[in-house]
């Protein structure tokens, strides 16, 4: 298939979906990797073509908010607060399971990951589909998140039965997922609706959990890493973190909000990230030009931690993790 998806290709796609096929379809934050979320055997494809470990849940794409009452066994107030401010949108809300929904979708927990998204195509296909589309990122898994098309293709190839192009994503990271399933929500995962929009609406700050792992989608220590070794740091760090491993003879590249003065030559600047926002929108498609250009060590230069840059920074940490 070349050039945007139309309504053949959503159709095609359908089709693929009740077939128990694997459909690679755009969203706001990045392409998922899309099964039956009723059809264990399908969604066993999924962690198979990813190579994902079967304990790690899976996020259910619905086509509307009515529908979380078919998933989750109780939907506290907070999370039709939620849903009603920011889906469809960048928010996965987990929740107690209903006694219905597969093993397959939650790694056997007791809790399951409901999200709405705010991108066309993926409203047209879950709409046309009529049922939860389970879709983790469209990539192998713990590396880059792929935000076009072209990213999909060149991770999964013909693993997949069909690929859905919707053009770049619009938000760029993932979405930031909150724990409702027992007292007081927390955020587990920082993403694309900020802690400052969640309190605004809750009318408190919610909690960030730092140990997450397993509890939730995204949430290792180690994830969404490029090939080259990252680091973190401040930009009045990398002059001289950049001589260092030029003088071992390492190929250093550098991604930052703007341009970083001072630095020695032979260093390989990626394009200015901009702020939070523009950051979160071209983040992983720099880490893929990173390895692109044969960048072997990359320092990241985070963008403020507000809004969308939490997440980015969120995103920049665990990437670093995964080369310790």
């Amino acid at each position: 298939m070349s050039g945007l998806a139309g309504d053949q290709d959503v159709a095609a796609a359908i089709a693929f979906l009740r077939r128990g096929g694997l459909v690679a379809f755009p969203t706001e934050t990045v392409y998922g990797l899309g099964a039956d979320a009723t059809n264990p055997k399908a969604v066993a494809r999924i962690f198979e073509v990813k190579g994902r470990p079967r304990s790690h849940p899976v996020i259910v794409h619905l086509s509307e908010a009515s529908v979380l009452k078919e998933w989750a066994a109780y939907v506290p107030d907070e999370a039709w607060a939620l849903a009603d401010a920011f889906w469809p949108g960048p928010l996965t809300l987990i929740l107690n399971r209903a006694e219905a929904v597969p093993d397959a979708v939650t790694g056997g927990l007791d809790t399951v990951g409901l999200r709405v998204p705010a991108q066309p195509l993926a409203l047209a296909l879950l709409q046309g589909f009529g049922g939860g589309v389970a879709a983790p990122s469209a990539n192998r898994f713990g590396r880059v998140s792929p935000t076009r098309a072209e990213h999909v293709r060149a991770d999964l190839g013909s693993s997949v039965d069909i690929i859905l192009d919707g053009g770049p994503c619009l938000v760029g990271v993932e979405s930031t997922i909150v724990d409702l399933s027992g007292g007081r929500p927390q955020v587990l995962r920082p993403g694309g609706v900020s802690g400052e929009a969640l309190a605004e609406v809750l009318g408190y700050e919610v909690e960030t959990v730092t140990e997450a792992a397993g509890r939730a989608p995204g949430t290792l220590s180690s994830h969404y890493a490029p090939q080259a070794r990252l680091e973190v740091m401040a930009a009045s760090a990398v002059a001289k973190r950049a001589r260092a491993l030029l003088d071992e003879g390492v190929r250093v590249g550098l991604l930052a909000p703007a341009p970083v003065p001072g630095l020695p030559p032979g260093l390989d600047a990626l394009p200015p990230a901009g702020g939070p926002q523009a950051y979160a929108q071209c983040l992983y498609q720099r880490l893929r030009e990173a390895d692109r250009r044969g960048i072997e060590v990359l320092l990241a230069v985070p963008p403020p931690d507000r809004g969308l840059g939490t997440a980015v920074a969120d995103r920049l940490r665990r990437a670093a993790a995964a080369g310790l």
